[in-house]
């Protein structure tokens, strides 16, 4: 099995490739935001996380969404991120 670092993107997807500065692991993105590694995939596919790879090839996010998520945790409302997670969860099915 490969290990989670050293994972690509399907070559099915379209994933911009990305500078290694404007690129994070996904276990580093979690770390960043304090979440767990399951959650930085759900915010991907939620488009809250914009998928990237560096230039290895090398399945990861963008600094920038990483950053703008970080953001938004810091000063969104209770009652935003409710709605966030119920608008989430609905979009999920």
């Amino acid at each position: 099995m490969t290990p989670r670092d050293e994972r690509r993107y399907s070559k099915l997807l379209r994933v911009p490739r990305v500078v290694d500065d404007a690129w994070l692991s996904q276990p580093e993105a979690a770390r960043q935001l304090g979440i767990a590694l399951f959650r930085v995939g759900a915010l991907i596919a939620c488009g809250h996380l914009a998928p990237a790879e560096n230039s290895a090839g090398s399945a990861g996010v963008t600094i920038t969404s990483v950053q703008a998520e970080k953001t938004w945790r810091d000063s969104a409302t209770y009652r935003a991120k409710v709605l966030r997670f119920l608008k989430d969860t609905i979009g999920f099915f």
